[in-house]
């Protein structure tokens, strides 16, 4: 588990690194100090909870070179090219705005979402002449956790060959008083000259409840970050300006969101849990490199897996897969080359140790919430 805790961790310093210096290159000043810094909480917080692993030297070393490209770009100190010092630990993950790769058919079920989104996005880039009024440019998924939220983001951006910008709400937020809101005028900014470039600009907003949802109480650096945000969207919806820049906003809690963000989001889709067709798409798709037994029922196992959201069912025939390989492992059977089979019996053992992530309270408030304010 303690490994898997600190890989996790090195896996999120290094997606805020790589995007920091993503934006460093753009020359998106507040952007790229905000990412800078987050990295170096994470990288610190590693070198606190393991301080004697090998990797720690390395943690040290990283966190000077990005405090060090902090100090520059406060100081105005902005460089054609971003200094060595601040590569990336790695570079196997996924960076900000690199092009997705997601094709529509690799997004199971949610057929309604699809016609939804080609509707407001892929037809318009395709004929705007055909759109007099505009088209929707704010986009709300919202939904269970696990139910391809993101994918769909992607699968967008893929569709149109557009500039991805995948955030999640949290890496606008700065310490800097006043940073926040100029992270947010990057950020459009930013997509804006996609736009002039020849390519469609995605912002995509992951947990936006955190950034727009219902406050109690707000220092000043959230409400001028709210409110630049609003501003910003608005420019963005502008009917006078046709742009291709869309804001797609996901949540797993939309009736957190305020009212008026809500409104700005012209399309408000519902992502639910998968259907049975849906889930039999998942199952071709979690199964095909997997080496079934031939007692294997598809079929019982799609009636009994009713509930369960997309990410459920992967982690389902990871477990199995798992369970195989941990008795080569345990049985010293290392010479042979491939492990067993799954069987049903392995199937059915991890199912019942692992339940369906959402709970049927929640999908009530799903569908009360979609009643008020659906909007495909």
């Amino acid at each position: 588990m303690l490994l898997s805790a600190s890989e996790e961790l090195e896996k999120l310093a290094v997606k805020c690194a790589n995007e920091a210096i993503l934006y460093d290159k753009q020359g998106a000043r507040s952007l790229a100090m905000s990412r800078y810094d987050r990295s170096i909480e994470i990288l610190l917080k590693l070198c606190t909870l393991y301080p004697e692993s090998p990797q720690t030297r390395l943690y040290t070393k990283q966190v000077e070179s990005y405090k060090r490209r902090i100090r520059e770009l406060k100081d105005g100190q902005i460089e054609n090219e971003v200094n060595q010092s601040t590569k990336p630990i790695k570079t196997q993950h996924q960076v900000l705005m690199e092009k997705p790769n997601i094709k529509w058919n690799e997004i199971a079920g949610i057929h309604d979402a699809k016609k939804a989104i080609e509707e407001a996005v892929v037809f318009p880039i395709k004929r705007p002449d055909l759109f007099p009024l505009g088209w929707p440019r704010g986009i709300l998924f919202f939904g269970p956790p696990g139910c391809g939220k993101t994918l769909l983001a992607a699968a967008i951006a893929t569709e149109i060959d557009a500039v991805f910008y995948n955030i999640d709400a949290a890496s606008i937020m700065s310490k800097w008083l006043g940073e926040s809101e100029k992270n947010v005028s990057d950020l459009f900014n930013s997509a804006r000259q996609s736009t002039e470039n020849g390519k469609p600009g995605i912002i995509f907003i992951d947990e936006i409840d955190s950034l727009v949802g219902v406050r109690g109480e707000e220092v000043g650096g959230e409400v001028r970050t709210r409110n630049q945000f609003l501003k910003e969207m608005d420019n963005v919806l502008d009917k006078k300006r046709p742009i291709h820049v869309y804001v797609i906003g996901a949540t797993n809690k939309p009736w957190v969101l305020d009212e008026p963000f809500i409104r700005r989001f012209q399309r408000r889709i519902y992502v639910a849990l998968p259907s049975l067709e849906a889930r039999r798409e998942l199952f071709n798709i979690f199964t095909k490199n997997l080496n079934l037994a031939k007692d294997v029922d598809l079929e019982l196992l799609l009636e009994k897996t009713d509930g369960y959201s997309g990410s459920d069912l992967r982690d389902i025939f990871q477990s199995a897969q798992t369970r195989v390989v941990r008795e080569l492992f345990e049985g010293n059977q290392m010479a042979k080359k491939v492990v067993r089979p799954i069987t049903m019996d392995d199937l059915m053992e991890t199912m019942k140790r692992r339940k369906p992530s959402v709970s049927t309270q929640m999908l009530t408030l799903y569908n009360k919430w979609f009643e008020t304010y659906k909007a495909l």
